[in-house]
């Protein structure tokens, strides 16, 4: 395994649950040559200082281009794409995004879109296709829609896409065969070759004109991007003939009006906004040909009130696959369709198990003999199952968690997958043989967490991996795993930006304790150098929510390495709920939100004050969304426990959140049982006796505003004091270079005011 270069400090072994304690000579050292300690200003500062962190990392279609996103070292936030040509073994940018950037603000639509993918605060290239011939590149930039050139006679050049022009468009896709591009303008799906053609170039309108304002063709309604992870709303054949199209139509969704509020100015928005137990946009699919003539409905079935959650074509084009989701989310059908005349029927069924949900997932293939490879949780954790003639195999078993599904060599027999068979903590690459399912092949150095993507076939994979004290680091490697080249080795040694603070970099500590029901809880927690006999404050960062696991080896960030920096044990713990355990451990909050996951919260927190030396009079905790909420639970449910508590854009009231994301785990509000008022925060506000700091953007269009002010309200009209501060324009993120910088200083003032504070005992 290699190594990286420490100081004494951090080479402190660590035995045990008990962090071990520098030696006095040890201390002597240290205090002659103090290592440089991270500060929040540095933390959110550019260049990031975690490195280069490429993102959108491809493969050209013929292998020989790897491409990637790659932020500039004077802006962390905005994005060019680079290529590095495995013929000549070099580096080189292939799009300058300030170049083609037009400085237009995009739409509302446009950057509502970009929140939702959690890209919201970049800028210059945040996405791009290749084409099929593996000559250029698509790129959209503000909007607009460009073509780079990289190899061919007109290799370096970057034109507009002749088709695109005159507005904004949304949502392009280059077509398989590379001869045309689809994309959204004006709530209609168009179709444009990329060059001449029998339109001479131009656009055309696939999709019908609509008089309704609320009805959309080609885009994934806001359901659909926010809560089932589909951002795509049209879906092209193999042979490039034909578009599989959405249309949804949101006249029946309330309208609410969300205020922006700026710094100077506030801006009213109204948007059809599906909260929850209300009406869902009414979802229909049509196969619609590129010349805007032909148009077949499918028959999604009677049902209106579903969610469309996937749509795939198969190899050969004679069948349309869609996955129907039923509103209550516990049964997903696979229909087959025939797309000559729409008629469809069902393969297979998944049920969820009791008090459970479906999980929907991306990690499935559809194989050229028509069989499938499929991920489910139908034995209780999430494993492939090998789907043909009408019937499952299960490839992989066991009390672990298939992550994600790579690549799938069909002539081979192979398939590249990541999970935690090996380590709860720590996911790994590894290569499963179909014929012997029952071997898996890690791929991946287990001293570092491993992901990866590949090429269709698993040939040539794509890996990031990173550690305790190492930023995330890609490779090139081979089907076997063996590193090719690297795409960004991010190494910290030499003229890295954490170098400079590697020698006070603490290292992270795990272990577990046990939930009240006998369940191992994994834990996380970074300490400062300290001194034997002395007592430290802590700060505990909780999430707690669905979907997310938070304790985990690797890379812990360098905001972590900031807070320890200032004199805290940083801690989190992962209680049930969470993700990454199987359906038995994050089912318990079903119908149920706010109740477990406090009590394992709480038993962290019980162990914590319990170690000698933890201050438990200077505990405080942090949460951030589903965190936010969870601070609140735990201040309400616990008075005393914990000596102050910060929540970011907390849910204070589920009804205000949308359909999907709430029914999935709480029901319909309108259900008799009370369990809307017992899951949020409101009701039980004025129990909270403990210092509280409330934190919110007034423009969040994820968690609106109204939860804090309903909140604010509550406790205001019981007289029960709480601090509070506001963000203008900031949406769900809050941040920036100087922002993030005030809310974590406006954080730790707070704490400083109550008591909880590094020094002293």
């Amino acid at each position: 395994m290699r190594r990286l270069p420490i100081s004494l400090i951090t080479a402190v072994a660590i035995a045990g649950l008990t962090p071990s304690f520098v030696s006095a000579r040890e201390n002597a050292v240290s205090a002659t040559a103090a290592p440089a300690a991270i500060t929040l200003e540095r933390v959110f500062a550019s260049p990031g200082i975690a490195g280069a962190v490429p993102r959108g990392v491809k493969l050209s279609p013929d292998g020989r281009f790897l491409t990637m996103l790659r932020n500039r070292p004077d802006d962390r936030t905005r994005y060019d794409l680079w290529g590095y040509d495995r013929h000549t073994n070099t580096w080189r940018m292939l799009v300058d995004s300030l170049k083609l950037s037009s400085g237009k603000e995009l739409s509302e639509a446009a950057k509502m879109q970009r929140e939702r993918e959690r890209i919201g605060e970049l800028k210059g290239i945040v996405g791009y296709d290749w084409a099929p011939d593996s000559q250029s590149v698509l790129v959209p930039v503000d909007g607009q829609l460009f073509l780079a050139h990289v190899t061919g006679k007109d290799a370096g050049s970057v034109a507009p896409i002749a088709g695109a022009q005159g507005g904004e468009v949304l949502n392009p896709t280059l077509g398989p065969k590379g001869g045309h591009i689809a994309f959204v303008r004006d709530r209609r799906l168009w179709v444009a070759p990329l060059s001449g053609g029998s339109t001479g170039g131009k656009a055309v309108a696939v999709s019908p004109a609509e008089t309704n304002a609320d009805v959309h063709w080609g885009e994934a309604e806001f359901i659909a991007q926010e809560e089932l992870h589909r951002f795509a709303g049209s879906w092209w054949s193999p042979d490039e003939t034909r578009l599989a199209v959405e249309r949804y139509d949101e006249s029946g969704v309330a309208v609410v009006t969300r205020a922006a509020i700026g710094a100077g100015a506030t801006h009213v928005t109204t948007q059809r906004y599906p909260a929850a137990g209300t009406a869902n946009a009414v979802v229909s699919l049509s196969i619609l040909g590129t010349d805007g003539e032909s148009k077949v409905d499918v028959d999604l079935g009677p049902d209106k009130d579903i969610y469309l959650a996937r749509v795939d074509w198969s190899h050969d084009g004679k069948t349309l696959y869609v996955q129907r989701l039923n509103r209550v989310q516990d049964q997903l059908d696979m229909l087959a369709v025939d797309p000559a005349t729409g008629a469809s029927h069902v393969l297979f069924s998944e049920h969820a198990a009791p008090k459970s949900w479906i999980n929907l997932s991306d990690d499935y293939r559809f194989l050229a003999d028509g069989s499938l490879i499929w991920w489910s949780e139908r034995d209780g954790h999430g494993h492939l199952y090998h789907y043909q003639n009408g019937a499952f195999r299960q490839l992989t078993h066991g009390n672990w968690e298939v992550s994600g599904l790579v690549a799938v060599d069909e002539k081979a027999g192979r398939v590249i997958l990541t999970g935690n068979r090996d380590d709860v903590l720590s996911p790994q690459v590894y290569a499963l043989d179909l014929a012997h399912a029952d071997t898996l092949t890690p791929l991946g150095d287990p001293a570092y967490a491993n992901s990866a993507s590949a090429d269709a076939a698993g040939h040539t994979l794509i890996v990031t991996r990173n550690a305790d004290a190492q930023p995330p680091q890609s490779y090139l490697a081979d089907a076997k795993g063996e590193r090719l080249a690297w795409i960004e080795e991010n190494s910290v040694t030499g003229p890295h930006p954490y170098a400079p603070y590697l020698a006070a970099h603490r290292p992270a500590q795990f272990g577990t304790i046990k939930a009240a029901d006998g369940t191992d809880l994994h834990w996380m927690m970074i300490t400062p150098v300290m001194e034997p006999g002395k007592r430290y404050p802590v700060f505990t960062y909780h999430y707690g929510g669905p979907s997310v696991q938070v304790v985990h080896h690797g890379w812990q960030g360098a905001l972590a390495q900031a807070i320890v920096a200032k004199g805290y044990i940083y801690f989190a713990i992962d209680n049930r709920g969470s993700n990454s355990r199987g359906v038995a451990f994050e089912s318990p909050i079903w119908h149920a939100m706010g109740s477990v996951e406090v009590e394992d919260q709480l038993a962290g927190t019980q162990w914590l004050k319990a170690q000698s030396y933890v201050d438990p009079a200077r505990i405080a905790t942090f949460g951030w969304s589903y965190g936010g909420y969870m601070s609140l639970k735990m201040l309400e449910k616990y008075p005393g426990v914990w000596a102050a508590a910060i929540a970011v854009a907390p849910v204070t009231r589920w009804e205000l959140y949308d359909t999907a994301y709430t029914e999935r785990y709480l029901g319909d509000p309108k259900a008799p049982g009370g369990v809307y008022d017992r899951a949020g925060a409101v009701i039980d506000a004025p129990k909270i006796t403990d210092p509280l700091l409330v934190i919110h953007g007034m423009a969040d269009d994820n968690v609106v505003l109204d939860n804090t002010t309903a909140f604010a309200a509550a406790m205001q009209a019981h007289a029960v004091p709480f601090e509070m501060m506001l963000y203008p324009g900031q949406t769900h993120g809050i941040g920036g270079p100087k922002i993030s910088v005030h809310l974590y200083n406006s954080v730790f003032n707070f704490l400083s005011r109550h008591g909880v504070v590094a020094g002293g005992k």
